[in-house]
């Protein structure tokens, strides 16, 4: 079983170092230095986790190469994922080499943590569990993402779920968890940063959330500081994953952690804003091209 003390509150997506990711993403992909420059901010900064996948371009080989050449492999707990199994794939041969290929990649002996990428594939958690005795793993899970698995009894020993101020179709799940006292993954603070963006700059199809982000606007936090703080105040052991483009994103959002969460009755009345939305409005899997 992983230590999860190594899980700081923050934890840091690495998706952009493997792909330009993001529907509010207006710098592209950082560079081996700008990445370098990233990780030893969130040192820096506290941050001991980050968050990866296989399926995530070259992340895993950005971030083995660079840190390595800095020196902080032994700072990150590295949570990283399985791919989609096909439907003719024999699961233990397709889970070892994923496995074998990630460490490869991240240039470690064994991995902290393991999730299933796709939520469908959860019937294979005991296979991916098996490879804790084989050494090439310590903590297994799944990366959960549709309405269909948030009322569903999961209970591996980690999950990693979307929730944010308009999304709540995990709530219940999360607290559910936090009882239990189960660790989670909570993601999409930002919601790819639709969030954030300018309202000119909101997709056609996306415009209904408006009128919930400008009730937001009216607790007179900064919203970046209202939707990260709002997640700091969910229940329970979790780790927060944001993702940057920049060293100064990270920053930012170091600081605006240090603020803690949110006090209970802001946090309530927060939650109470969006009702149980659409997918289509929050699911970015859902999203038009």
């Amino acid at each position: 079983m992983t230590d999860r003390k190594r899980f700081s509150r923050l934890m840091l997506g690495t998706v952009q170092f493997g792909m330009r990711y993001g529907i509010a993403n207006t710098t592209g992909k950082p560079n081996l230095d700008q990445v370098e420059a990233i990780l030893r901010a969130a040192a820096d900064g506290g941050i001991t986790a980050l968050d990866t996948a296989a399926a995530y371009g070259d992340s895993e080989q950005v971030l083995g190469l660079v840190m390595q050449r800095a020196g902080l492999a032994g700072h990150f707990t590295v949570v990283s994922k399985i791919p989609p199994l096909p439907a003719d794939a024999d699961p233990e041969a397709f889970i070892r080499a994923s496995l074998q290929r990630s460490l490869e990649n991240l240039r470690l002996d064994v991995l902290p943590v393991a999730l299933l990428h796709r939520e469908d594939d959860i019937g294979h958690l005991p296979v991916l569990a098996e490879m804790i005795g084989q050494g090439l793993i310590q903590g297994v899970g799944v990366s959960v993402d549709s309405a269909a698995y948030a009322a569903a009894g999961i209970a591996p020993e980690y999950v990693q779920a979307p929730c944010n101020v308009l999304d709540h179709r995990f709530d219940g799940l999360l607290a559910a968890r936090a009882a239990q006292g189960r660790f989670s993954f909570i993601r999409s603070v930002y919601l790819q940063g639709l969030l954030l963006m300018p309202e000119e700059r909101v997709p056609a199809a996306l415009t209904p959330l408006l009128p919930y982000r400008r009730k937001l606007a009216a607790f007179g936090l900064p919203l970046k500081e209202l939707c990260l703080r709002y997640l700091l105040s969910q229940p329970g052991e979790n780790s927060v994953l944001t993702g940057v483009d920049t060293v100064d994103q990270l920053r930012e959002n170091i600081r605006l952690a240090a603020a803690g969460p949110l006090p209970e009755d802001v946090f309530q009345a927060v939650a109470a804003v969006a009702p149980d939305l659409p997918e289509a409005l929050i699911r970015p899997k859902c999203w038009p091209a």
